[in-house]
């Protein structure tokens, strides 16, 4: 036996059904000793909890080095009766494990035929048909430390292949053991025979008392995570049969997606039940006839589309903001500015408000919710900004505001990790900054399409991992009249974005983008100089806070032009007039719209200046004309006002 098959004997000794803790740990010794995620998740299949393989891929990612190695596995599997085949005086003889010689077909063989008198079977009013049990006179069978002579066997059949076994203690309260070494694959056991009517379900006591209710054949799964697999195979095997999954109590959401991907229906048990209570239960508390009425109440999950009506859409419940019209409570956003332009007071501004429950931030509505501030640039001067701001508001650092100021990566399994971390501290439905999104992708380039498109799946995976939205932080380019920096997809992924100016004597945000009820007015702040104590050689320490100054209305009367602008702004005009596009990226529906480099050339050839300085005459005119409001701008296009 090599190293690999020796793990594989002690990992294959355990339950995989044994608690979170424990099969975590059993994870990380597997992984220390070499196994691939492919034994370890086929070992986690034998479990009746198994919870599918997305789970067991998170998990298995997440483990690093550790303390914990192989030693551990082997010390479980000896605590269970596992034997060590290189230890010496081992006696391959004295192994009283079948399960290491023996596969499910050679114990089925051993089992003698159920009868009704079947502790198991009394207790849950069920009948034998299609089991055994293991009668004492065999050979004994030990799984996971227990012998189990007389325990029910329940064949697991993928149409006549024998797949695995599980044992069922006649005692009550003992528990279920899954045959070592095998595995459920994408078989089942099924009570009654199959129709036009298959109710799905995890147990036997189960799929019993819904046979005796209906009359229909129950398919047993093994457990709620191979309830989609199976259901999966029976729509392939009876394509016109009527699928219903019936699931514990708690786990309804489970029941109506596998429903809907097998074009089925489902049931739910009574609200006031406990979790986990099924309806083998629920026929010993009501009777089998209350339970076929329940069985009749099938409900249909819904369509992926619906075809609504006006009269749907006015009554269709408002959008959920944190901050009104402007920070959505789902979804994807940016706050985005120039160096300099006192972005990253104003998101700390924002943040306390949001945590603190603060009923407006900028003259407008907040909704309280806990915030997680991922600072990744000025992380040293962090501790400063906090204490500036308590200090000058007077106020506590709100404790549903929580800081990460290690490194972080988008584009790495620091996104599941983080998305552990907030959810642990009960952090779901949050809101998530990242400042910067520089500092979040180190060596991305931004101006590709192609690593642009993996920042973005990598922020909406993290906001689909905790729900609530994700704020990116980010800097305009060279040009700031031409938006955010970088490939222009992360600006049509954004469902809102917030624009930072910095201006001759204050600073001022406007909403770049907006799902909705978009604010056509700048908001105007400075920021205010706050002490914050005395560095070691006495001299005072600083720093600052962010503070609204007022509205202004964008539809003022504008400023005057100069000569440049002038002629600029009237050769854009003539291109806008002769233009066919229109709502260009994010632009006005109706407003006629021209790119920014047809602009460009044509304002190029009419500077009255020397050729050398032509172009960046021409630039500095457009980007005035923007800033004045004569003409809007975003990503490549401009508009007129």
């Amino acid at each position: 036996m090599n190293n690999r098959e020796l793990v594989l004997s002690a990992l294959n000794h355990l339950d995989a059904g044994c608690s979170r803790e424990d099969w975590i740990q059993i994870g990380m010794a597997a992984k220390s000793a070499g196994l691939s995620f492919e034994d370890f998740h086929n070992w986690c299949k034998n479990a009746e909890n198994y919870a599918g393989e997305k789970d067991c891929r998170s998990v298995w990612d997440s483990f690093k080095s550790s303390g914990i190695t192989v030693r551990t596995l082997f010390a479980r599997a000896k605590a269970n009766s596992w034997h060590n085949s290189r230890e010496k005086n081992f006696d391959p003889a004295s192994n009283r494990n079948g399960t290491n010689k023996l596969n499910a077909l050679d114990i089925w063989e051993r089992c003698l035929d159920a009868t009704p008198a079947h502790e198991y079977i009394l207790r849950k009013q069920g009948r034998p048909d299609g089991l055994r049990y293991y009668p004492s006179s065999a050979p004994p069978l030990i799984i996971c430390g227990k012998n189990v002579a007389n325990y029910l066997v329940v064949p697991c059949w993928n149409n006549d292949t024998l797949q695995t076994l599980q044992f069922i203690s006649p005692n009550k309260g003992d528990g279920k053991l899954n045959l070592k070494e095998a595995s459920f694959n994408d078989g089942y056991f099924t009570v009654g025979e199959p129709n036009n009517l298959i109710y799905i379900c995890e147990g036997l006591g189960q799929g019993w008392a819904i046979h005796q209710a209906s009359g229909a054949a129950a398919v047993i799964c093994f457990g709620a995570g191979r309830m989609m697999p199976v259901a999966k195979l029976l729509r392939e095997k009876h394509p016109n049969a009527h699928l219903v999954v019936v699931p514990d109590r708690g786990k309804e959401s489970q029941a109506a997606k596998i429903a809907a991907f097998v074009d089925g229906q489902w049931i739910e048990l009574p609200e006031d039940k406990l979790s986990n209570y099924d309806v083998n239960d629920y026929a010993q508390e009501y009777g089998h006839e209350e339970l076929a009425l329940l069985l009749e109440r099938t409900k249909t999950p819904e369509m992926r589309y619906k075809l609504l009506s006006g009269i749907d859409l006015l009554n269709a419940p408002p959008m959920h903001w944190l901050v009104q019209s402007i920070i959505p409570a789902e979804g994807l956003a940016a706050l985005y500015g120039a160096s300099g332009s006192g972005k990253s007071f104003l998101i700390l501004d924002m943040a306390f408000s949001i945590a603190s429950g603060e009923a407006y931030w900028f003259g407008l509505r907040v909704t309280k919710t806990r915030v997680i501030y991922i600072c990744l640039e000025g992380e040293l001067g962090l501790g400063k900004r906090i204490n500036a701001w308590s200090s000058y508001f007077k106020k506590p650092i709100p404790t549903e505001l929580r800081f990460v100021i290690q490194p972080f990566n988008l584009l790495s399994s620091d996104v599941s990790d983080l998305a552990n971390a907030i959810i642990a501290t009960r952090g779901t439905n949050s809101l998530v900054i990242i400042d910067t999104l520089n500092r979040a992708a180190p060596g991305a380039d931004e101006n590709s399409s192609v690593d642009m498109g993996n920042i973005i799946a990598a922020a909406k995976q993290l906001q689909s991992l905790i729900g609530g939205v994700v704020l990116l932080v980010h800097h305009t380019g060279k040009d700031s009249t031409k938006g955010l920096r970088g490939h222009s997809s992360l600006y049509a992924a954004l469902d809102n974005a917030i624009e930072v100016i910095k201006a001759d004597n204050h600073c001022e945000w406007k909403v770049g983008k907006s799902k909705d009820d978009a604010i056509s007015n700048s908001r105007i702040f400075k920021l205010e100089t706050v002490p914050v104590g005395l560095d070691a050689d006495g001299h005072e320490i600083t720093s600052c806070v962010a503070l609204f100054q007022g509205v202004e209305n964008i539809e003022k009367k504008k400023l005057s032009l100069g000569r440049n602008q002038k002629i600029a702004l009237e050769v854009i005009n003539k291109l806008l007039n002769n233009s066919t596009h229109t709502g260009k990226e994010g632009t006005p529906a109706l407003n006629k719209c021209t790119t920014y480099d047809e602009a460009l050339a044509h304002v190029t050839d009419l500077m009255p200046t020397d050729t050398k300085h032509r172009k960046s005459s021409a630039q500095n005119a457009i980007g005035g004309l923007v800033e004045k409001r004569y003409l809007g701008m975003k990503g490549d296009w401009l508009w007129r006002m």
